[in-house]
């Protein structure tokens, strides 16, 4: 289904913004009416063909007292899973232009809860004194209700019975929706990106988590989760890939989407998307996903999404009580208990929270879970203690496939690089024990756009999408494919101690009260001209020969972990590498063994480094005097 069947339509409803709008709001508040007046022109024809039957269902019952009976049994008579028992549509309401305000607000109370929801997030009820003032309330509701286009799923005939409109399936509905949803998404495109992924790279997304098991996904029921779901296009673009008659998977399987969005106009966007497209939009809550799970304990097949990084989570640490304790930052919510990043950055908690619901690799026919995540440079090499513990906790479980590294300048709102996280805990034969790195930052995986949308700059055509999956497919190394083990990404972080200098410790006044000071002092002379080999504090300690407590000895190192730290590779001997890399260095010192702490870091560009030598000094020269030239004979047309 291509969108072009649709322009009519599109441009249609657009035409209503610029038409009745344009002098009542800015663009970027067009949105405000147009969404929500779409929405309930798509419900209000779904709803005519029974509106009598619910008319009459709610006149018997309507003093029922409990509730969630008469929602039933008004749901049975609309024959779907929302009402409304108000006895106006929108087409009534046109026939008292004087109380179209008033009658207006009759027919959206008398809409059903999950409705209300949506239309309460929209904040639509707040345009009402906009659109009345301006006078344009009733021409709004009359252009929607206008019989050039059709937003009911049945066709309209005239008087001849010749096919005036076509129907609109759910799916084209669904189009038309996110269509104008980009539209306004690139005409306010500053905040764009905070809640909309370029749809490339949605769909780069679901291919790396889809094709490798799409023999094992035909059939049965499989469920796909979105932690921060924004309008949606994660989880509808995933169903539409798997499912897609003519696409690369063609699956018979059934398939549930369910998300968390904290933004309430975003919520209402993706909520009535579902409901559009046919999806359950009860699997869409609302509120943040890291202090208040909405769907706890459940566990999910797979999960893609695109979380906010570089954000603050401030609120949600006071809200889930995150404390210091020993020096461990820790708070009762299960899902953390691997680690809590810095307040400044919450991309990894949306991580956990995703390792939180992976379903045991055995279930599904082998599926296990798959998740696909984007996340700036931060999460692979940040030293914050909470994002080493979660990359330690993610590789030495085996769960990084691939990290997919992409151009700059793909996103609405950041123009920095960004990187597709692959997870699985159910690992190929092949991949166990290692993790395959691509580099698609090269404009061979990308082109760049005629015109900017905010910092987007580049995008992604089929042929790019096709080349970057294949190389994720072949997992094979070449020049824009690296594979390495697990190990290889990890290190061993020690500190290096050694005796403070005697300048020092000369000018510090407690050292200066120790009775053996002297004694020490001219220990400390004596390993100037002749170094030791110590082993640990204890054998430095035993060399002075005097005796000290712990608060004494601690004067007398240097154990400043700023300057003294190393960071040794995993795959080497720490020990060879002391005596190899630090000692010849560093006389007198040790290894403080206690000190030690494994974590794993990601050095993109380490791994995918093209040298490239310096120009020439000839070169250079030549450069400075053609230009020398070029302002002499500049000089010369202006003098002349």
């Amino acid at each position: 289904m291509q969108i072009h069947q649709f322009q009519p339509i599109i441009s249609f409803i657009w035409s209503v913004a610029d038409d009745l709008l344009r002098d009542v709001y800015v663009k970027g508040k067009y949105r405000d009416v147009i969404l929500p007046m779409t929405i309930l022109r798509r419900l209000d024809v779904i709803l005519e063909p029974t509106k009598d039957k619910v008319l009459g269902t709610y006149t018997k019952h309507k003093d029922m007292q409990d509730k969630d009976t008469l929602n039933t049994l008004l749901c049975n008579a609309s024959e779907t899973t929302f009402y409304n028992h108000s006895n106006f549509t929108l087409k009534k309401l046109l026939n008292d232009p004087k109380n179209i305000r008033i009658n207006f607000e009759n027919y959206l109370e008398g809409f059903s809860e999950n409705i209300k929801d949506i239309i309460a997030k929209f904040k639509f009820k707040n345009q009402l004194d906009t659109l009345e003032e301006a006078k344009i309330l009733f021409a709004v509701i009359q252009r929607f209700c206008s019989t050039k286009i059709n937003l009911s799923m049945h066709p309209i005939f005239n008087d001849k019975n010749e096919l005036i409109h076509k129907g609109l399936s759910n799916l084209g509905m669904g189009y038309i929706f996110e269509e104008l949803i980009r539209r306004f998404n690139e005409e306010n495109n500053e905040e764009a990106g905070e809640h909309f992924t370029p749809r490339e790279l949605i769909e780069l997304m679901t291919h790396l988590v889809f094709l490798p098991i799409k023999d094992r996904i035909q059939k049965g029921t499989f469920t796909i989760y979105d932690n921060a779901c924004g309008s949606g296009g994660m989880l509808t673009e995933s169903k539409d890939f798997i499912t897609d008659e003519k696409g690369l998977i063609r699956s018979k399987a059934q398939i549930l989407l369910y998300g968390q969005e904290i933004n309430p106009e975003t919520y209402a966007i993706c909520k009535a998307d579902m409901l559009i497209k046919g999806e359950n939009p009860d699997n869409i809550k609302y509120g943040s996903t890291l202090s208040e799970d909405k769907l706890s304990g459940e566990k999910f097949d797979f999960m893609l999404t695109n979380p906010p990084y570089g954000k603050s989570w401030e609120k949600d640490q006071k809200e889930l009580d995150v404390s210091k304790k020993g020096g461990i930052t820790t708070c009762n919510d299960p899902r953390f208990q691997v680690g809590i990043t810095s307040k400044s950055d919450g991309q990894m908690m949306f991580l956990l929270n995703q390792l939180s619901k992976m379903k045991k690799p055995s279930e599904n026919n082998g599926v296990g879970s798959r998740i696909a995540s984007v996340h700036n440079g931060s999460s692979l090499f940040n030293s914050d203690s909470g994002m080493v513990a979660i990359r330690k906790y993610i590789i030495e479980n085996d769960l990084l496939e691939a990290i997919i590294a992409l151009p700059t300048n793909m996103f609405y709102n950041t123009g920095i690089p960004t990187f597709i996280w692959i997870l699985t805990n159910n690992k190929t034969k092949a991949k166990k024990g290692k993790v395959q790195l691509i580099n698609a930052t090269k404009e061979t995986y990308y082109t760049k756009m005629k015109k900017s949308l905010g910092q987007k700059q580049n995008s992604m055509l089929k042929e790019h999408i096709d080349k970057i999956t294949e190389l994720f497919l072949a997992n094979k190394e070449n020049d824009d494919c690296k594979i390495f083990d697990n190990a290889e990404f990890g290190y061993a972080k020690i500190t290096i101690e050694r005796p403070k200098s005697i300048e020092l410790l000369v000018n510090d006044e407690k050292f200066q009260a120790l009775k053996d000071k002297d004694k020490i002092l001219a220990k400390l002379q004596e390993l100037e001209i002749s170094p030791q080999d110590f082993t640990s504090r204890a054998d430095f300690i035993n060399f002075l020969d005097v005796k000290l407590k712990k608060a004494e000895e601690n004067l007398l190192i240097d154990s400043n972990t700023t300057n003294n730290t190393e960071k040794i590779p995993l795959t080497q001997d720490i020990q060879s590498y002391y005596e190899s890399e630090v000692k010849p260095y560093v006389p007198n010192s040790w290894i403080a063994w206690e000190s030690k702490v494994v974590g794993y870091e990601i050095l993109f560009n380490k791994y995918f480094y093209t040298y490239t030598p310096p120009r020439s000094l000839e070169a250079i020269n030549k450069d400075l005097q053609d230009l020398e030239q070029e302002t002499q004979d500049l000089l010369k047309q202006i003098l002349c």
